[in-house]
């Protein structure tokens, strides 16, 4: 549906057209904008200047556009904390109160007590406590640092007695951190910084004298692959980073990403191998008491399997008391299986089945908690059914589930976090589709979950109080699980937003799951549709709340999350139905998502938006390029779109195991089949496009976006525009909660302007935002 008279055939700024090809395996290649690649030269500057120029012009003459910041900020702006971890007599968390642009890391007193214990008697632990509020100070605040937002805290780990925090810091999106201590006390950096350290896991020694971490090697050994070559450290705090010692991944991959896990106790370091994204992960364990901490001697767990495999140890281990696996060793969907340490080099035969898989869920998530107040230890296990996240609380000595936990509402958990020191208490966030993000807190002796008293954001229907006992979440609908065709589930959002799940045939017949949220949970009219995916990496596209569905849905349209081949939402072998030369099943899945949705007249043809990040703008470049008649806008961010040689920029060495290599003779074909920037022919009336890309994207160049720009205003016929949206100072990850609002602003304007969507008719009411996913896990482009 074409609403804005502006949509001319328009003059774009001039890229030359090269004769550049390229032979590969005795295929030609050809690629006209491969100087484009090059974001230095003069030439590309003139070109991305007179983009941004164009930009600018489309930009402030987008319809609604100040009504669709508004509604997006408000939707986005609130209250909002993150589980807390527990060290010692402290507890941290992040927090970020509305109008802050980035979140604080805050700590307390942690007291000796919960006011949501059932228990009168003194946890023997230090737990989180209302009763210690008086006592919140804000440790390290981003926004102080650099008042011009840049600088964003990536990681962070409290020391074991939570007198010393780890916290790694970057600037203008680059994800490039540097390490430095922080003693609790005085808010003082005490060490570092520490350089070539990118998000990396810190695992603390007992006294804070040191920690291991992951950290790149010196880039002049290795020109031009500077953000490869990792190995696992020992830092001794006060010490130069350069007399670190090296204890793991000498002769192995570049590619490899490790992280490292030690036990409170000081007894036992875990070290994880992933070869690139792969989801195939080596694991290797070390007994401290046994050697030199800066000379541990590791020993496999899992090796060369190809499965994906966490460890979980608790304090006071022995060599033969159990360590805990979760895996999808022999399991597809997920297991958890305990071993003793002292048989660990048996591998998968030493392993013993104490949670099995199960045939209807996938396993997400396991916390074990070990408190003396526990008979055995018991396993804090999610799961997703249907993309739908569920709990059970399992006995890992007996092999016996104990309990269920009722969840709120029917959506996603993550980012689970449980005392350090073994306890009885875990807490996880919780959220879905019209519910912001709110923390839980689980206790095992009465199986009770609450919310998390220090989450001060507004309740919402649904929410666990302190009512709630033998595990039965407190006020709120009880909820069965998402209806399949049938009526919608969950509950209304307060504004008007239901959220339905429906299954469809793929075009192979394949079953897929897609999440529709309306105004009124029914198609009643065709409305303007906009359609999201990703697809990749084993990731599940869980329920969650984004500020931008719940503005697109109140202005009067319809959001749709498709849960896609390439992603986890049915386990590993769903992962592996969508990548390498599987990859097409990821857009055929796509392609039928929106035919279902004309079908089933939530839509009709010509009011069909996408848009997609990352792995994701993949997808809809794939999208735009294979079916370009379907779609009447589409953005892209971050994408990846030239699929011959994405691995010679940014992470791409990392995602070979995900797509497979144009050095490979097998795979090119299938690589060339799908790859958008090759996929682009003149002469095709392409819909309007809006590429969005960052300058300090460190994972996904941006000159796949300047590439497709180039090919795409070159060869179209139609009357939408395409535009490059190129942002200066930040990356791929977070960015300030004024720059996220204004970007997803600047999308759903353009997306809306041509389907025929009239602009939110003012800000609705606030609620608590938006937080980073909590079901989030592998690492993607």
């Amino acid at each position: 549906m074409t609403t804005d008279a502006r949509r001319t055939r328009r003059p774009y700024p001039h890229a030359e057209r090269q004769d550049v090809v390229q032979e590969l395996h005795g295929v030609r290649v050809p690629d006209p904008y491969r100087w484009l690649e090059n974001a230095e030269t003069a030439e590309t500057r003139r070109w991305s200047a007179e983009q941004e120029a164009l930009y600018a012009a489309e930009r402030a003459a987008l319809p609604g556009l100040e009504q669709w910041e508004a509604a997006v900020s408000a939707l986005g702006d609130g209250d909002r904390v993150r589980s807390p971890k527990v060290r010692g007599a402290k507890v941290f968390w992040l927090r970020q109160e509305a109008g802050q642009e980035h979140p604080v890391l805050v700590v307390a007193d942690a007291g000796t007590g919960t006011s949501a214990s059932a228990s009168p008697s003194p946890s023997p632990s230090a737990s989180p406590s209302a009763s210690a509020s008086a006592s919140e100070r804000v440790l390290l605040d981003p926004s102080a640092l650099d008042p011009s937002g840049r600088t964003v805290l990536d990681a962070w780990e409290p020391s074991v007695e939570g007198d010393l925090v780890a916290c790694q810091v970057s600037r203008n999106g680059t994800e490039d951190s540097l390490l430095r201590v922080i003693d609790v006390a005085t808010g003082e950096v005490v060490d570092g910084p520490l350089d070539r350290v990118r998000k990396s896991s810190v695992g603390w020694l007992p006294g804070g004298g040191a920690f291991y971490y992951v950290r790149q090697l010196d880039p002049r050994l290795n020109p031009g692959e500077e953000r490869y070559h990792r190995r696992v450290c020992l830092h001794r705090v006060g010490t130069s980073p350069e007399t670190d010692a090296v204890v793991f991944g000498e002769g192995r991959d570049k590619t490899q990403f490790y992280s490292v896990s030690v036990t409170e106790d000081g007894r036992w370091l875990a070290v994880t191998a992933t070869l690139g994204t792969g989801r195939g992960t080596d694991v290797h364990l070390a007994d401290l008491s046994a050697a030199p901490l800066d000379r541990p001697l590791l020993r496999p767990v899992q090796e060369g399997l190809g499965a994906a495999t966490r460890l979980h140890a608790v304090p006071g281990t022995g060599p033969a008391d159990r360590v805990w696996l979760r895996t999808d060793r022999g399991a597809a969907r997920g297991r958890v299986v305990a071993c003793r340490p002292d048989e660990v080099h048996l591998g998968p035969d030493a392993w013993h089945e104490v949670v099995p898989e199960r045939p209807d869920a996938v396993l997400t998530h396991l916390v074990v908690l070990s408190g003396p107040e526990l008979k055995n230890p018991l396993g804090l296990v999610a799961w997703t059914r249907d993309t739908v996240a569920e709990v059970t609380l399992h006995d890992l000595v007996e092999g016996r589930q104990v309990a269920s936990v009722p969840l709120p509402g029917t959506g996603a958990v993550g980012d689970f976090t449980a005392v350090a020191a073994g306890g009885h208490e875990a807490w996880f966030a919780y959220t879905d589709f019209v519910t912001p993000v709110r923390v839980l807190r689980f206790d095992a002796r009465t199986h009770r979950l609450t919310r998390w008293e220090r989450d001060g954001g507004a309740p919402a229907p649904g929410d666990p109080d302190s009512r709630a006992t033998g595990g039965r979440a407190g006020a709120g609908p009880a909820v069965d699980g998402p209806a399949v065709d049938g009526p919608a589930v969950g509950r209304p959002a307060t504004g008007g937003a239901v959220t339905r799940q429906i299954a469809f045939p793929s075009r192979d017949g394949t079953t897929v799951r897609m999440f529709v949220i309306s105004p009124g949970g029914r198609p009643d009219r065709p409305r303007p549709v906009l359609l999201t995916g990703y697809g990749g990496f084993g990731r599940t596209m869980s329920p969650r709340y984004r500020a931008q569905v719940l503005a697109w849905v109140r202005a009067g349209g319809v959001f749709a999350w498709a849960g896609l081949r390439g992603g986890g939402e049915e386990g590993e072998a769903w992962h592996r139905a969508g990548s390498g030369a599987h990859k097409q099943n990821t857009f055929d899945d796509f392609a039928a998502a929106a035919d279902r949705l004309i079908e089933a007249g939530w839509t009709e043809p010509g009011r069909i938006a996408i848009m997609g990040g990352s792995n994701g703008g993949l997808l809809v470049g794939a999208a735009l390029t294979q079916d370009p008649g379907k779609y009447a806008a589409v953005v892209c961010s971050s994408p990846l779109l030239d699929m011959v040689r994405y691995e010679l920029s940014g992470l791409g060495p990392s995602w070979t195991p995900e797509y497979g290599s144009a050095q490979d003779p097998a795979r090119l074909p299938v690589l060339l089949g799908y790859s958008p920037y090759h996929r682009v022919v003149p002469g095709t009336a392409y819909p309007a496009v809006l590429l969005t890309a960052a300058d300090g994207d460190t994972r996904t160049d941006p000159l796949h976006a300047r590439k497709m720009c180039a090919a795409l205003q070159h060869a179209t016929s139609g009357t939408g525009p395409v535009l490059l949206r190129l942002e200066h100072g930040v990356g791929h990850g977070e960015r300030s909660a004024s720059r996220a609002a204004a970007l997803q602003a600047e999308c759903l304007a353009f997306l809306a302007s041509h389907v025929g969507l009239p602009a939110p008719d003012s800000a609705p009411d606030s609620a608590p935002g938006s937080a980073p996913d909590p079901a989030s896990g592998t690492p993607a482009p």
